[in-house]
C-alpha cells in the first residue's frame, strides 16, 4: 500500500503523523511510504532522514494526496485540505467531529473512508490511540495552570504547592479519566491540595488506591462541582464522552463565583468543552479571560511537546497502520471490531452512533457498509 504522511498545518502543530522508525517498519513490511518535505522537522528529523528510512519525500502535499491510498495524520484535515481528499482514499488521524460540522461535511462530500484514533477501543473498553495524548495533556494541563496562576501572567499569583506555614494551591478536576489521573499525577507532585470530581464510584476507588489517598475523591452533582469550583484556584476539565460532545459541566455562574485571576484549563476542548464558557483556543493565543477567570482551552495541548507527542502516538497507531496496509481497510476493519469502532465517515455516511448524535445526521453502522 501508498501510505502518505503531509505535513501538519493547524496551527503550531509541529507533531508528524510517521517518525523515520515507524517508517521503516513499514517499508520493511513491503509498503511504500510518501512523505511531505519538512514533515518532521519539529520533532527533530529532516527530509534526509526519512530518505534513509525508505520514504520518498516529496514537495507538495498536493502530491502526497494524490498518490497515497492511505493519509496518515495527527491532527484533523483544515479546511483548505478536504479538497485534497479523494473517494476511496484512507484517512486515519484525530478527528473530534463531533463539535465540528464543517470538518465532518467536509469529509462526507469527499467520500473517503476516515478512521478516528479517538474512538479505536481495545478489548479493556479504553481507547488505546487517545490515551497516550491524554496523558500527555494531562500532565500539560498542571503545567499550564501552575504557569497562568503567576501574577505576571495575570493570574492570582500563588504557588500550587505552597511552601511550609502557607497554604497550598487548590486544585479540582472534573473526570477521573486517563487526562484526570495524569492531572492529578502533577499535581500532587507539585504539592497542590487535589480534589477529583468521577461519576463513577468504582473509578474513584480506584483512584483512591492508585494516588495513595492523597486525593479527595467526590460523586458530581450539581451541588458538589459548584462547591469545589468556586473555592478553586485551577480547574482542570477532563470529562470525556467517546466520539462525543463534551457534557457542559461547569457554567458560567460557577466560574462568575471564582477567584479573580484563578485558571480554568478545559482539555475537553477537542470534543466542544465541559465549561460554559469555553472556546477553542491555539497556542499563538491560549488564553482569554471570563468574570476575571483565565481560560486556557488548547484544542492541540500536546503539540506544544511534539517529539513526546509524536513517538508516544506512533507506539500506539503503527500496529493499527501496519493492519490496514497489509490487509487492506476493508479486510482490517471487518477483521477487528476495535479498529472498526473507530470508523467515522464511509463514502459519505457517517458511521459512528454517538458522532452522528453530536452532529444531529443520520448514521449508518459500520458493519453494514462494510458488507458490500
Amino acid at each position: 500500500m501508498i501510505i502518505g504522511v503531509p505535513k501538519e498545518i493547524k496551527a503550531l502543530e509541529f507533531r508528524a503523523g510517521l517518525v523515520p522508525a515507524s517508517v521503516r517498519e513499514l517499508v520493511h513490511h513491503g509498503h511504500q511510504v510518501l512523505t511531505e518535505s519538512q514533515t518532521g522537522v519539529g520533532i527533530g528529523f529532516q527530509d534526509h532522514d526519512y530518505a534513509q528510512a525508505g520514504a520518498k519525500v516529496v514537495q507538495t502535499k498536493e502530491e502526497v494526496y494524490e498518490r497515497a491510498e492511505l493519509i496518515v495524520k495527527v491532527k484533523e484535515p483544515q479546511e483548505n485540505e478536504f479538497h485534497l481528499l479523494h473517494e476511496g482514499q484512507i484517512l486515519f488521524a484525530f478527528l473530534h467531529l463531533a463539535p465540528d460540522p464543517i470538518q465532518a461535511q467536509g469529509l462526507i462530500d469527499s467520500r473517503c473512508i476516515a478512521i478516528a484514533y479517538e474512538t479505536v477501543t481495545d478489548h479493556l473498553g479504553g481507547l488505546p490511540l487517545l490515551a497516550p495524548m491524554s496523558e500527555v495533556a494531562g500532565r500539560m494541563a498542571a503545567q499550564a495552570g501552575a504557569h497562568y496562576l503567576e501574577k505576571t501572567q495575570n493570574g492570582l499569583g500563588i504557588l500550587l504547592g505552597g511552601v511550609p506555614g502557607v497554604h497550598p494551591g487548590r486544585t479540582t478536576i472534573i473526570g477521573g479519566g486517563v487526562v484526570g489521573t495524569n492531572a492529578a499525577r502533577i499535581c500532587l507532585g507539585m504539592g497542590s491540595e487535589v480534589v477529583i470530581i468521577d461519576k463513577s464510584p468504582k473509578r474513584l476507588r480506584e483512584l483512591d488506591i492508585l494516588l495513595e489517598s492523597r486525593v479527595k475523591t467526590i460523586v458530581p452533582t450539581l451541588e458538589t462541582i459548584e462547591s469545589y469550583v468556586c473555592q478553586s484556584d485551577l480547574v482542570i476539565g477532563a470529562v470525556l464522552v467517546p466520539g462525543g460532545s463534551a457534557p457542559k459541566l461547569i457554567t458560567q455562574a460557577m466560574v462568575k463565583c471564582m477567584q479573580p485571576g484563578s485558571v480554568l484549563i478545559d482539555v475537553a476542548i477537542d470534543q466542544g468543552g465541559c465549561c460554559q464558557t469555553s472556546r477553542p483556543t491555539t497556542h499563538e493565543n491560549p488564553i482569554y479571560v471570563v468574570d476575571d477567570v483565565i481560560h486556557y482551552c488548547v484544542t492541540n495541548m500536546p503539540g506544544a511537546v511534539p517529539r513526546t507527542s509524536a513517538f508516544a502516538l506512533n507506539n500506539a497507531t503503527l500496529p493499527h497502520i501496519l493492519n490496514i496496509a497489509s490487509k487492506g481497510v476493508h479486510q482490517a476493519l471487518r477483521d477487528d471490531e476495535h479498529l472498526r469502532n473507530g470508523l467515522n465517515v464511509y463514502r459519505g455516511a457517517i458511521t459512528h452512533q454517538t458522532v452522528a448524535q453530536a452532529l444531529d445526521i443520520p448514521y449508518v453502522f459500520a458493519h453494514e457498509v462494510l458488507k458490500t
